[in-house]
């Protein structure tokens, strides 16, 4: 009899070994096979509508890629994340076809961010590419950074804030351009101009825009004239008055080109602003017409 009970007891526990190794529902007694393969590791990619608390750097590697909510103190707001073709081989250099479209793209998408074109505000736009390491991983992808600066003007300094840029241009902001005072910087006339309250006196305010076309950047003093040009009729859509050849006697024009190496990426951008030489004002000359900037007679 215990025998017998041996038997089956060891019966028994040949039985549980097989019902743990066998086929039941959902098992099929193999570890591995339901388990989807990893992928290979990619490259790094930034992520946009975030920010960063350090100043802008032209390429970026993963050690250095911190962002932070912008609602943190931060100086560089990543707006856009595009991509190069993936079977380029090496970074494009300065003044490529693939950079200045790079900054192209980056230009549209900002100004969408922002609400209007970024260059109404006290904003500079750059273009950040992977690092060396980073494209050769396989990295294609170009960054859109939006940076707070002290002034539109020469000397100008990132700025440390806290909120997002989105939609920032939208609505009334410290950030827009507005009435100017000027002052001479002794070069040729050229004029330095001072942010003041449209209610303070003045005599200069900034009126728009003007996209140069695409062609070589200006050496000569004859290369200047289209952007007069195509500032005036910026002027003269802001105040309101005929774009006629009467319009360098109603007002003078101050240019701010981007500056040769930002030509070379790109930036064709000119911010204009109207300067009455004569006299000075205390409101904004937004719409006031021939009677706000009459044709002077002297």
């Amino acid at each position: 009899m215990r025998r017998a009970m041996t038997t089956l007891c060891a019966a028994m526990a040949v039985a549980v070994v097989l019902v743990g190794c066998g086929a039941s529902t959902g098992l099929d007694g193999d570890l591995t096979d339901d388990w989807a393969a990893l992928a290979p590791a990619g490259p790094f990619t930034p992520a946009a509508g975030v920010c960063q608390v350090a100043n802008f750097t032209e390429t970026v590697t993963l050690a250095a890629y911190a962002p932070v909510d912008c609602a943190a103190a931060h100086r560089v707001e990543a707006v856009h994340v595009g991509a190069f073709p993936v079977e380029r081989a090496a970074p494009p250099a300065g003044g490529s076809t693939e950079l200045r479209g790079a900054f192209a793209d980056c230009d549209t998408k900002a100004t969408g961010y922002v609400g209007d074109d970024w260059r109404a505000g006290r904003l500079r736009l750059a273009v950040a590419l992977p690092s060396k390491p980073g494209w050769a991983s396989g990295a294609r992808w170009y960054r859109c950074d939006l940076i707070e600066v002290s002034t539109a003007e020469v000397g100008a300094v990132p700025v440390t804030r806290t909120g997002s840029l989105r939609d920032a241009l939208k609505v009334a902001s410290p950030l827009r351009l507005g009435c100017q005072r000027t002052g001479s910087a002794g070069r040729r006339g050229a004029q330095v101009l001072t942010p003041v309250g449209c209610a303070t006196r003045h005599d200069a305010e900034f009126v728009g825009v003007w996209k140069a076309p695409d062609r070589p950047y200006p050496t000569r003093d004859a290369d200047w004239a289209p952007f007069y040009t195509g500032c005036r009729s910026a002027l003269a859509r802001y105040v309101g008055v005929p774009d006629d050849d009467d319009l360098r006697y109603r007002s003078g024009v101050v240019i701010r080109p981007p500056g040769a190496g930002r030509w070379g990426v790109g930036d064709r951008g000119v911010r204009c602003y109207l300067w009455i030489s004569d006299r000075s004002v205390t409101a904004s000359l937004k719409g006031a017409g021939p009677a706000g900037v009459p044709v002077r007679t002297k």
